[in-house]
């Protein structure tokens, strides 16, 4: 795992350090301390362009009945954490989360990462990753949960449009064409996204809402060409629903007037 941090130690055997984390294993609860409520980037997808990096929190309750005494998660791509691919620790100097009492027994402990493309992120690790956390009491009681939550890590996608000829004769072919693109982490480009089922969709002159005409799917660069007939003045655009990997996008309306 590339690591941006070394974390601190915490107790004897659960001393954690970037290089070597903990083998993989079944969750484990000693005593009653409890982990609950885990939100990572709001409840978004964490996603990032071909170039820079992206900063985030992640969240989550933790009680126990002694009081809380400190908390840390990590998040890694993978099957379990022992063979993880990639992953990232907090951005404090000991890579634990900050826990802010809310009473005697619960506390809100909350993190920030960062992932940069072309460091923590290269193009296979696009997709679910998982939270590992751990939490301990004032009573030395401690939960620790290999998978406390899933998001998603995704690879920024954009779409264009151009119907044309403009103006167009009422009852005359439009040809509408786009390119479906991503990012490549690897590369610090976009390219373009092939396979993938776009819409085509139009939008009166006046009308606030679009209505799906067809739905097509890009070639195997990514580009987008289909045609419809002329019929009233609006907007065309595409529309992609996204995958696992790659957000939704929607292209500019591209106007059309018809004669």
């Amino acid at each position: 795992m590339r690591m941006r941090a070394t974390l601190g130690v915490v107790t004897g055997a659960l001393a954690l350090s970037a290089l070597a984390v903990p083998a993989a294993q079944a969750d484990e609860v000693h005593g009653d301390t409890k982990i609950s409520n885990v939100v990572v980037n709001g409840g978004k997808a964490v996603v990032v362009g071909a170039t820079g990096s992206k900063t985030f929190s992640v969240s989550f309750t933790v009680t126990d009945n002694s009081g809380v005494d400190w908390a840390q998660a990590i998040l890694y791509h993978g099957a379990n954490i022992d063979d993880a691919d990639s992953g990232a620790v907090a951005n404090s100097s000991d890579g634990r989360s900050s826990c802010a009492k809310v009473n005697a027994t619960t506390a809100t402990c909350k993190s920030s990462y960062t992932v940069e493309a072309g460091y923590e992120l290269i193009n296979k690790v696009a997709g679910s990753w998982k939270v590992w956390a751990i939490a301990a009491g004032n009573d030395a009681d401690y939960v620790q949960k290999d998978n406390a939550k899933t998001f998603q890590v995704q690879r920024l996608s954009k779409l264009t449009v151009n119907a044309a000829p403009e103006p167009v004769k009422k009852g005359k072919t439009i040809t509408v064409t786009g390119k479906l693109t991503r990012a490549n982490w690897e590369t610090g480009k976009y390219a373009g996204y092939a396979s993938q089922p776009v819409k085509l969709q139009f939008r009166k002159k006046n009308a606030s809402t679009y209505t799906t005409v067809k739905t097509i799917k890009t070639n195997s660069t990514g580009n987008l060409s289909t045609t419809v007939k002329a019929s009233v003045d609006g907007y065309f655009r595409y529309s992609f629903a996204g995958t696992s990997t790659t957000p939704a996008a929607n292209a500019a309306g591209d106007f059309v007037d018809v004669k």
